[in-house]
């Protein structure tokens, strides 16, 4: 049953109801309101910002690099906004995102604190009703809509660990997607981290030089490659400003995740072993996730995987002064790039102080979190903090925790009980005029994501445009369409080594949720492409109609 909502009314009517007020919200707000359209968003949060809002946690920081990762719509923004470093801290991108919304005088069309519950298709009427709440009562309204559209973010249902005994633990306790607005100083603090994934491996340098004593609990190791973050000189701003025309469409067309890098013309097996080792050593002092890109089928080919593989745990080695230690942080269980490639700061280098602890509960696992402390093999660490890194239920679980239904009362999270299935990622059968940004079968998380959001946006707003000047006030993908999309994406993906990861993109942090590669890896370009060649033969693979018309009709 549909979840209940105390004080419901319905009374307001809008062209678009859009979920989520981050970057994708934003946009889409503002490309809505040029098209005449009545817009509300609804955003959980207190401000703008999305991921940025929420992920707050030390060392939080973009792993694309400032001047890509920003909105390219508007010439003057994106030449009058000056980044400080290579690689943008949170509070700075948070900064950029709320001078979008008082730029564009985005605030007045976006409730804040609102969750969306639940939302519902009337068939009869071709509206969707969108049932609100409030954050603090638990009440609220419900609004109609034409269009519904769901920009929650890819990563921002944090996933809560239900370890035994954890409501117990008599200290505070934090999660690095949840992290408070305030500062949390851990200075002179006993700290466990539980986790060594993007955040845990952001944050540990940072929380090492405040704690006292710092236990790392992990369960997987990652691979992780240096930033050599630095503040951007004027002189590299200019540089990208000068030419953000053609690097703009370098990043749309041209590249495979929406990133501009240098594009290597051979397979590294082409190379000598010697020959390798000098353009391995080249990316990792180039730093960043440019490194996955040093050779052209370091995803593709494992063999080639291999090699670069032991590259990097070959720099484990030499980073790590304990030999132990070293070899439990050399990932062995995945090839490198399968899982998202981790960007640092002196990371694995923060092993070699003498107050931080690397614990491993692959072997043993966590037994309890006591009142005091977090039980392993016997031995209780005791903290007066815990910090979860524990990750997302990424890319469906924000959409999963809103009950959507469809046509027949469907609940999409019934159609997506085998895994998510949508046409292009940008809808899904029986869910009329409900779009979804960088949704599962989409570049999305595998790319930079402004890029994708900028796309999807374009191509929905087109869409309704479209609709608009052909009196048409409603769009579905066909099953068939969506059917063959589906079998596309696993089709691409399988051609990778992407599926030979137990990682967030397969869905496997989640204990019983289906294990489906869910984004596209077909390339930004290509799937661009792809939505283009679609719009421009009509809407193929997606039924659209006038029930306004069709009503007209069959009352004369």
């Amino acid at each position: 049953m549909a979840e209940q909502v105390a004080s419901v009314s319905s009374d307001e009517m809008h062209d678009v109801v859009v979920v989520g007020a981050g970057f994708a919200g934003m946009y889409l707000l503002h490309r809505l309101r040029g098209l005449g359209l009545s817009v509300r968003v609804y955003e959980q949060g207190s401000g703008v910002g999305g991921t940025w809002y929420w992920n707050r946690y030390p060392g939080a920081r973009c792993d694309v690099e400032s001047m890509q990762y920003s909105y390219s719509f508007d010439e003057q923004l994106q030449q009058e906004w000056n980044w400080s470093e290579r690689y943008a801290p949170q509070p700075e991108i948070l900064k950029y995102a709320n001078h979008v919304a008082d730029r564009f005088d985005l605030r007045g069309d976006i409730q804040f604190d609102t969750t969306v519950k639940a939302a519902s298709f009337d068939d009869s009427n071709n509206l969707w009703s969108v049932t609100l709440g409030s954050e603090e009562s638990g009440s609220g309204r419900r609004v109609n809509a034409r269009s519904f559209i769901l920009a929650t973010g890819c990563l921002s249902n944090a996933r809560m660990p239900d370890f035994k005994g954890l409501s117990s633990f008599k200290g505070k306790t934090y999660h690095t997607g949840h992290w408070p607005h305030d500062e949390v100083d851990f200075t002179g603090l006993r700290v466990g981290m539980i986790g060594t994934g993007s955040s845990a491996i952001q944050s540990i340098p940072l929380i090492a030089e405040q704690a006292s004593q710092l236990y790392v609990f992990q369960r997987t190791p990652n691979f992780s490659v240096p930033a050599h973050n630095a503040p951007l000189s004027d002189e590299k701003r200019n540089e990208w400003k000068a030419n953000y025309p053609a690097l703009r469409h370098r990043a749309r067309w041209e590249s495979r995740n929406g990133i501009v890098n240098p594009m290597p013309q051979k397979g590294v097996l082409e190379d000598t072993p010697a020959d390798r080792q000098r353009e391995f050593e080249k990316g990792w002092q180039r730093g960043g996730i440019a490194f996955m890109v040093t050779y052209n089928n370091i995803v593709l080919d494992k063999a080639a995987n291999d090699t670069v593989s032991g590259f990097v745990r070959d720099k484990i080695a030499d980073l790590v002064d304990d030999p132990k230690v070293a070899t439990l942080l050399q990932p062995y269980n995945h090839p490198i790039g399968t899982k998202r490639i981790c960007v640092d700061t002196d990371y694995y280098q923060t092993f070699n102080r003498n107050n931080v602890e690397l614990v491993d509960i692959r072997s043993s696992q966590i037994e309890e979190v006591t009142a005091n402390g977090i039980k392993v093999n016997g031995r209780e660490y005791e903290v007066d903090a815990i910090v979860l890194a524990t990750g997302f239920d990424a890319m469906t679980g924000s959409v999963a925790k809103i009950d959507i239904r469809g046509q027949g009362n469907v609940t999409l999270n019934q159609k997506w009980a085998e895994g998510p299935k949508t046409y292009l990622g940008l809808m899904t059968a029986g869910f009329p005029n409900m779009f979804i940004i960088t949704g599962p079968g989409s570049p999305s998380v595998l790319s930079n994501m402004i890029v994708s959001i900028e796309q999807h946006v374009d191509w929905i707003t087109d869409c309704l445009a479209h609709m608009q000047k052909a009196g048409l006030d409603r769009i579905e993908p066909l099953k068939d369409a969506e059917d063959k999309w589906v079998a596309h994406v696993n089709e691409v993906a399988s051609g990778t080594l992407y599926p030979q990861a137990n990682s967030w993109y397969m869905g496997a942090n989640i204990p019983g949720k289906p294990q489906i590669f869910m984004p596209y890896l077909g390339g930004v370009g290509a799937y661009r492409q792809i939505c283009a060649d679609v719009a421009a033969k009509g809407y193929e693979g997606f039924a659209l109609s006038s029930r306004r018309r069709a009503a007209s009709v069959a009352a004369e």
